[in-house]
């Protein structure tokens, strides 16, 4: 199904990225379970191969390559480790601002170090007292001279602790046109981190708290014009974190299933392997269909969005049937293995933990059935996808 959407360039791709995943991330992984926190080297490392600059014009220094390509590329890393996976993902969250909104002096400072992997990026909106409600953050930026001060904080920001440069949606105003994004460095005065929390899953991924106290930004570190920050956390989320999601979860869907099918071949029960059951296969064959079919809706949303259509509600179905059916499976590979599933020696249990983290970023289950049912109704407000993707189209030749 998925060569309908791909070309030998996205079938290299995807053998390089395994390749590596299996190489340099499988091995670190009982050591990031351990610790229980971000890790940076391997980050890094992963930064350096210049995935993370896949939708970054190659004029830029980037792979130019569009967003299937991306999806590509995290769900084959989420396959090893959804933890990775997020990172990647996160990373492209902050691509996003500076592709779409970034001037061509920011995009020439910025864009080559982020597709060489010197710089992680990051997008920084939700706030401790308004999560999802974006409209509700406190977080201020005031105009003093020929900067901006910043004060406030932000929480639940993928790549916290390894972020290089941090793309923050603060309020210069009031109502939706009161709301701006700056880009601002780690090392900057006044920007601190939070303590970084132990989480359920994606160990070895960090989306913390980041914190400003009186910092200090150039009014040339805007992105876009002032009051442009709705649209900076809407076309990121929409047509970033939706798409990059997914693919994480696609990634651990398929790692749900190849351990599990494994499990059955190599265990027996009555004199024979537990695949042969009929209630097992059952099983099997609905976590086979849910996969195909979250793999069809992932490859055809961004491949929708590679040409520059209208996708929104393939984006938003996406984004729900990955995250759902991934669940499900993951709960009916727990109940497949039974109690062997519970150990840690067998990485089934932390598929299902890391699987639950990618519920709710760019917005839960019900949120993308309410946004369908107004599609459905025809009530649905604008389309950010065909407002914004032109920016990123797919170079030709881009994989070649």
């Amino acid at each position: 199904m998925d060569r309908y959407f791909t070309d030998r360039h996205h079938q290299q791709l995807r053998h390089e990225v395994r390749e590596f995943a299996e190489r340099e991330v499988r091995p670190r992984i009982p050591q990031m379970e351990a610790e229980r926190t971000v890790s940076h080297s391997l980050s890094r490392l992963i930064a350096r191969q210049g995935w993370i600059g896949v939708t970054v014009p190659r004029g830029y220094g980037g792979m130019g390559a569009g967003h299937l390509a991306k999806t590509i590329i995290i769900e084959e890393l989420s396959r090893e480790s959804g933890a990775m996976g997020a990172m990647a993902q996160a990373s492209q969250l902050g691509v996003a601002k500076i592709v779409h909104f970034g001037n061509e002096e920011q995009k020439k400072s910025w864009l080559p170090a982020i597709a060489a992997g010197e710089c992680l990026p990051t997008i920084a909106v939700t706030e401790p007292g308004s999560g999802g409600h974006v409209l509700g953050m406190t977080s201020t930026a005031v105009r003093d001279g020929d900067d901006y001060v910043l004060n406030g904080s932000k929480v639940f920001v993928g790549n916290s602790h390894v972020g290089d440069l941090h793309g923050v949606v603060v309020r210069t105003g009031p109502g939706s046109k009161g709301l701006s994004a700056f880009l601002v460095e780690a090392d900057r005065p006044g920007f601190s981190l939070g303590e970084q929390k132990p989480a359920m899953g994606l160990h070895g991924f960090s989306f913390g708290e980041l914190r400003f106290d009186n910092c200090r930004v150039p009014a040339a570190n805007m992105l876009g014009a002032e009051g442009n920050g709705l649209s900076v956390a809407y076309s990121s989320s929409v047509l970033y974190g939706r798409a990059n999601l997914t693919a994480v979860s696609l990634g651990i869907h398929q790692a749900i299933l190849d351990e599990t099918t494994g499990f059955c071949a190599e265990r027996e029960r009555y004199g024979a392997p537990l695949a042969d059951l009929g209630a097992i296969k059952l099983k099997l064959g609905q976590m086979q269909s849910r996969l195909m079919t979250a793999r069809l809706a992932a490859y055809h949303a961004v491949h929708l969005l590679d040409r520059g259509l209208s996708c929104d509600a393939e984006l938003m179905n996406a984004k729900l049937v990955n995250v759902e059916y991934a669940l499900d499976s993951a709960r009916d590979a727990m109940e497949i293995q039974a109690a062997a599933g519970l150990f840690t020696d067998r990485p089934v249990e932390r598929y299902l933990r890391d699987a639950h983290h990618i519920f709710a970023p760019a917005g839960t289950s019900d949120i993308q059935r309410l946004r369908l049912g107004e599609v459905a109704l025809g009530t649905a407000k604008g389309s950010w996808s065909e407002k914004l993707s032109e920016l990123v189209q797919m170079e030709p030749s881009a994989l070649c």
